[in-house]
């Protein structure tokens, strides 16, 4: 079998030979492939593996000897399901590979807001401490979780974990009814909103969760709230956040995920002389990746196709 990776340095940054895949036929990786090179490099292929390269119905149609397609990821939305249904091709993705990973990432972000430590850090380095006459300083007043009340928007995998270390913590955790949904027993949004010391989505992007955190979403926060998104950048309407942020609304902001990824030079969120600029926190989409989730995506990925040569659907969206 041949199998093209079109696009394996996110995954492996370039240190990983992807032994697994080996195993089960040619493999040829591409560290990266742009639109224009996708039917190219997927000539001949019986599967083709993607994280973020689309995969279109014309794509397919171009391809008759393709059968299986095989994402490196969660999400699906890179992959017209449709198409590869009407042509039989199987897909698989890689579900809950990174659940652990992310929500260790919610909580280097909440205490970031809490306890200031790199900025502690670099004030000490840059002769603060030295020239205080106290023993000790403070940037800003400092925050504790004990007690405070967590709002989970969102009780996928990620979601329960994040409430775990929630409580692990003290906290007082409540799951938040995500737009669209029809699970029971949460607490409907408008509701929970206003009780959250702490605000963390980890609901998937939808029609439905579109925008979900917009003017009303915000206004509906304390003042001094703690929100974080490590779901989906469009769950966030960027303009209703900046003109927040912009007024003085929310103790910090964390995100993992933008809106359009890389962004703009000139993002409009990310200025870094903005008034909010202390109070906004964005890492570039790294919450899945750590050395032990990127080698659990590794090993699934080949389990996945592994059980589609022997006939299985493990992992099967398609």
């Amino acid at each position: 079998m041949r199998i093209v990776l079109l696009d394996g340095f996110s995954t492996d940054q370039g240190d990983e030979s992807w032994p697994e895949l080996r195993a089960l036929g040619d493999l040829v990786v591409h560290p990266r492939t742009r639109p224009a090179q996708v039917l190219e490099r997927c000539a001949g292929a019986q599967a083709v593996l993607t994280n973020k390269v689309a995969i279109s119905a014309e794509t397919m149609a171009a391809l008759p000897g393709l059968r299986y397609i095989g994402l490196t990821s969660t999400g699906t939305n890179v992959v017209d399901l449709a198409a590869a249904r009407d042509r039989h091709i199987a897909v698989t993705n890689v579900p809950a590979y990174s659940t652990e990973s992310v929500a260790e990432l919610v909580f280097a972000m909440i205490l970031h807001f809490c306890f200031r430590a790199a900025e502690h850090d670099a004030a000490v380095k840059a002769g603060r401490w030295a020239q205080s006459p106290d023993f000790c300083f403070f940037l800003a007043p400092l925050r504790e979780l004990d007690g405070k009340t967590l709002v989970v928007v969102g009780r996928g995998a990620i979601g329960q974990a994040v409430g775990r270390i929630g409580a692990a913590f003290g906290m007082h955790v409540v799951a938040a009814a995500v737009p669209g949904s029809s699970s029971a027993e949460r607490v409907p949004l408008f509701e929970a909103l206003p009780l959250g010391d702490v605000v963390t989505l980890h609901c998937p992007l939808t029609p439905s969760t579109r925008g979900m955190v917009n003017r009303e979403f915000l206004a509906a926060l304390r003042d001094d709230a703690i929100l974080i998104n490590t779901s989906r950048g469009p769950v966030v309407d960027e303009a209703a956040l900046r003109e927040a942020l912009a007024a003085g609304k929310l103790g910090g902001v964390g995100l993992d995920v933008l809106e359009r990824e890389p962004p703009v030079a000139s993002h409009p969120l990310l200025e870094p002389d903005a008034p909010w600029a202390s109070r906004l926190l964005v890492t570039p989409h790294l919450g899945w990746g750590t050395r032990e989730a990127r080698a659990r995506l590794a090993f699934e990925v080949a389990a996945n196709l592994a059980a589609f040569q022997a006939g299985g659907r493990r992992n099967r969206v398609e």
